[in-house]
């Protein structure tokens, strides 16, 4: 079968999906991408389709939540490419949104785009969407950031700058190498343009940087 055939083959197959995970702040249940992936790989594998994922842009900024604690916040674009047998094949492009305390906000939002892509391609019955025109929203004026720190009391604007200068942990040397080949940078040229002799002498803010200026980097 074509791509055309197998996307409505694997839908016929699919069916609902039931909300099985529950969210452990506010409490109420959810679909996880874990009951997505149960839910189509059998369909999948019956019709001989796969799915293969692109990152087109990534961007990260620290956040803050309301308990003071620092959080990455990513957003990713990521094309889904569809594939049936004979290498016939469609794209979706979709948003994925996460935040993490760690060093997981990137794949909590690869893990939502690619549940949403599932759901919208091949059309799975939800109520995790939500319409649009069901709510409205008054909207304050943006919060200033820590980029405005000029405005930002002596001792908020010392602590901003030397979070930003300390030098990055093993977890985030080990991402950034991976970055790098995901990435098709050499580790040497990272080096070379932020003027560090190892990956361990990396700073926060610039592994912030390199994170969102991977298309800069690449044309250096």
């Amino acid at each position: 079968m074509n791509i055309f055939e197998s996307i409505s083959a694997v839908m016929s197959e699919i069916g609902a999906i039931g909300k099985t995970s529950k969210n452990t702040q506010q409490g109420f249940m959810f679909r996880g991408i874990d009951a997505v992936m149960n839910a189509i790989n059998p369909a999948l594998v019956k019709y001989k389709v796969f799915i293969v994922p692109t990152v087109l842009e990534q961007t990260r900024e620290e956040r803050t939540n309301s308990k003071g604690t620092t959080l990455i916040y990513s957003i990713v674009k990521v094309k889904y490419t569809f594939y049936a047998e004979d290498g016939s094949n469609v794209e979706a492009v979709v948003i994925g949104e996460g935040m993490d305390t760690g060093d997981k906000a990137t794949n909590k939002a690869m893990s939502i785009a690619f549940k949403y892509a599932c759901f919208q391609v091949f059309c799975i019955p939800t109520e995790e969407m939500v319409d649009p025109d069901a709510e409205t929203h008054e909207v304050a004026p943006k919060a200033k950031t820590a980029q405005n720190r000029q405005d930002m009391p002596d001792e908020e604007k010392a602590k901003v700058e030397n979070i930003a200068k300390q030098k990055i942990d093993e977890k985030k040397v080990v991402a950034l190498t991976n970055a790098c080949a995901n990435n098709g940078v050499a580790v040497e040229k990272i080096l070379r343009l932020y003027k560090r002799q190892s990956l361990t002498d990396i700073t926060e803010q610039q592994f912030m940087h390199i994170n969102t200026h991977w298309e800069e980097i690449k044309k250096a």
